[in-house]
Order: structure tokens, then C-alpha cells, then sequence
């Protein structure tokens, strides 16, 4: 790829590259932190992503950087990686696949669908750094899909902004592939994606009631059965101060209905606690919708402000220790619910696709299970059963904490070879 090669250590590297993010004081924080560790183990750093729109906040810290850019301007990063490294060209080798150049590992990506968005959350800035909602063609997205099928990759996560708002602003033209026309909206683009044969996974969707429509698709497998959908609050009137939708009821009713119509389905969400105004007895009410809704995996913050977000003019700030002790009661209850859920899963057979070996251990990661989000599964076999990063492999759960399940590859023992994904042992009579 232009003569370049990733690494894994500053040691190796000639030059890094520091994706950042600027949403809440403390990514920023943590984005300083991960250049400052860059500039100190390697020298050669540079910066791009989110923070990069406050460029003035990134020199102040670090004036050393050798470039900073802001999201999705790849070619500024490729500009300022020559500059640094200047590419070893071999005409043999170097030649770019014809899915462009992927820095996740080879057997999944990410499947960018839109820029920015069009929502107005009062604790938000991303309309301002990233724009409105920009979606790309449908046909366009699913060549893309396409190219990095053939390339190896086995599992596609689609991320934007806001997902469910795909294709709004083209109108949801309508485009061809392979043959067929395909709308530009989640739903359409849901049912390209299943004529792949590999695992498309949906995030940051919000809760519109054309979600409905791409449930009978994960039911089917088209699609895997797994939302990813940031309610951010359960009570009205805190949701109404985020200028957010407050329905609750109907909330609770849709996931009721969306896990009769696919009972496989994971629904993990991120929530804020400790937003400005937020009473004690709104945030129990929180808990108990926790309770209610049974969410598979679960993310939460401390509200914190953001420079240039409506939400910092809000009466009533909640102070930073009551903050703190609410999102450790929070995280506690869900822990709860998430070591439950996951426990009711010991005794079945689950479908894994393995990420790495580590020794006899298999690193998998089960449907239910995002890249660096969720948690993983433990193949405890592993290394003997020959798994590789990249296989789909079938897993007998045998064991589960708050985050991870552990378990064994079956094997066939007269074949002595592991059971290939839904195929039954051999009994011998």
C-alpha cells in the first residue's frame, strides 16, 4: 500500500498517526494524552480526526506535530505521511487493493454511509464540526461493500451519524447494483448487504419507527440481529432538555416487539447521567427503565460540558461528585443485567467469528459482540482446534461474566478435526 506498512509499536514505526476526537472534555483529554505519548515515544506524529477542527487546542499543547487535519480528510493525512516517510515505491508490490487502504484488521471495516447530521442535541457539537447529514449513493456503498468482500473481509460495521437517517437528504434516490435498484435508505441498503454472504452489522442507529423494517431482515439473516442505538435517557423532560425524542413508553413497547419479531436480537446503547436539571428521582427512574428494558450491552458518561453546546446555558448543573456516584450506581446495575443475560446464554451454541490467538486462547467475538465495544468469547481450545483471525466458527458456551463468555470449539473425534459451523457430531455405532 504505497510502499507503507502498519505497525504495531512506536519502536517500529518511522512516523504515527493519531486519530482524535473532540465531542466531550474528556476525549479531548484523552486525545492530547494519546499525542503527547506519541510525541514522547516517536517524535513523528500526526494528528487528525475530530480535534483537529481546534487545531489552536492541539498546538498549544503540542507544538511539535508535524500535521494536523480535520475528519475524513485522508488525502491531508496521506500528504503529510509522504512528507515524513516518503514511500519506498516498489512496482512489484506496492500496489493499492481495489478496496483502498483499511487499517483494521483484514477479515473486517468499517462502512462509512453519511457525513454529519441533522439533529440539534443540546449536548452536541457535531453538526458544527461535521456538517449536515451527507449520505453517499446507495450504489456506491454496496460497490464499496463489495470491494472489501472480495478483499477478505467477513464482517462490514456500517457507522455514520445517524444511520437511520440515511439517504434523507438524496431523497432516498433510487440507484442500480448488480442488476437491481436499490433506494438510498437503511432498509434497501440492509437488504444489499445480505446478498454478501458476511456479517453487516448496524450502529448508531436512531430509534425512527422505520427501524421496524430492518428487523424481519435480521430474523431472515440478512442482516445481524444487533442495534446499536443511543437513547442517551429514559425520563421525558430530561430527554426534552437534550432535544431529544421522549417517548419511553413507546420506547420500551418497540423493543418488546422488535425481540418477539427476532428473538436473537442485542440492543446495546450509551446513556448521560448527571445532565444538567436531572433529579435524584428522575435518574431512579433511569434505573428503572434499565430494569425494564433488559439492554444487552450498555455504555454510559458523566455529563460533561462541551465548548459551544446549548446544554452548558441549562439551569441546575448536577454536581461532579453526585455525577460520579450515579454513573458507579448506574454501571453497577447493569452489570447485573448484563452478567444475567449473558449467563442464560451458558449451554447453547453460539456463531463466532475469531479476531486473534493469544497462546491456546481463540479471541472470538459472537453476534451480539462489536470490535472494541462489547465483549468477547474465550475459545478456550483455540490454538488446537486450528482457528485463525477471520474464521466463522460454532462455539459451545461453557462459561460467562459481566462482559465475556467463555467456551470450547466441538469436535468431531473420529474425523479429529473441529466440527465445521452447524454441522452435528459423529456417533459411532
Amino acid at each position: 500500500m504505497e510502499g507503507y506498512e502498519l505497525v504495531q509499536t512506536y519502536e517500529d514505526a518511522d512516523a504515527v498517526v493519531v486519530n482524535t476526537c473532540g465531542f466531550i472534555d474528556s476525549a479531548v483529554a484523552e486525545s492530547l494524552d494519546a499525542i503527547g505519548e506519541a510525541m514522547a515515544e516517536n517524535g513523528k506524529v500526526i494528528v487528525t480526526g475530530c480535534l483537529g477542527k481546534r487545531a489552536e487546542v492541539i498546538r498549544e499543547a503540542h507544538p511539535g506535530v508535524l500535521s494536523i487535519s480535520g475528519p475524513q480528510d485522508y488525502a491531508s493525512v496521506m500528504e503529510a505521511v509522504h512528507a515524513a516517510v516518503p514511500p519506498r515505491h516498489d512496482p512489484f508490490v506496492d500496489l493499492l487493493p481495489d478496496y483502498g487502504l483499511k487499517l483494521t484488521p483484514k477479515h473486517y471495516a468499517y462502512l462509512k454511509i453519511s457525513e454529519g447530521c441533522n439533529h440539534g442535541c443540546s449536548f452536541c457539537i457535531i453538526p458544527s464540526m461535521r456538517g449536515k447529514l451527507a449520505s453517499r449513493p446507495v450504489d456506491e456503498v454496496l460497490r464499496e461493500a463489495e470491494r472489501l468482500v472480495r478483499g477478505g473481509v467477513r464482517e462490514l460495521l456500517v457507522v455514520s451519524q445517524d444511520t437511520s437517517a440515511y439517504g434523507a437528504d438524496l431523497r432516498y434516490e433510487p440507484r442500480e447494483w448488480r442488476g437491481k435498484a436499490y433506494q438510498t435508505r437503511m432498509k434497501a441498503l440492509c437488504e444489499g448487504l445480505g446478498e454478501l454472504g458476511v456479517w453487516s452489522r448496524l450502529h448508531y442507529v436512531y430509534p425512527y419507527p422505520h427501524v421496524d423494517e430492518v428487523i424481519p431482515l435480521m430474523a431472515e439473516g440478512k442482516v445481524l440481529p444487533y442495534l446499536d442505538i443511543p437513547f442517551q435517557h429514559a425520563v421525558p423532560r430530561v430527554l426534552k432538555l437534550m432535544k431529544r425524542p421522549g417517548a419511553v413508553d413507546r420506547t420500551l413497547e418497540r423493543i418488546r416487539n422488535w425481540r418477539s419479531m427476532c428473538p436473537e436480537l442485542t440492543v446495546r446503547s450509551t446513556f448521560i447521567v448527571g445532565f444538567p436539571g436531572e433529579t435524584e428521582a428522575e435518574f431512579e427512574e433511569l434505573l428503572d427503565f434499565l430494569d425494564e428494558a433488559q439492554l444487552d450491552r450498555v455504555g454510559a458518561f458523566a455529563y460533561s460540558p462541551v465548548e459551544g453546546a446549548r446544554a452548558n446555558e441549562l439551569p441546575d448543573p448536577v454536581p461532579e461528585e453526585v455525577k460520579a456516584e450515579r454513573l458507579a450506581r448506574f454501571m453497577e446495575r447493569q452489570a447485573g443485567i448484563s452478567a444475567a443475560r449473558l449467563e442464560a446464554k451458558v449451554g447453547t451454541v453460539q456463531r463466532c467469528i475469531v479476531d486473534a490467538i493469544d497462546g491456546e486462547l481463540a479471541i472470538a467475538r459472537s453476534m451480539a459482540d462489536a470490535p472494541e465495544i462489547d465483549g468477547t468469547v474465550q475459545i478456550q481450545n483455540g490454538w488446537f482446534a486450528g482457528l485463525k483471525p477471520g474464521d466463522f466458527v460454532d462455539v459451545e458456551i461453557m462459561g460467562s461474566d459481566e462482559h465475556d463468555l467463555f467456551g470450547e470449539v466441538a469436535f468431531d473425534e473420529e474425523a479429529e478435526r473441529p466440527l465445521r459451523p452447524g454441522e452435528l457430531p459423529a456417533v459411532l455405532v
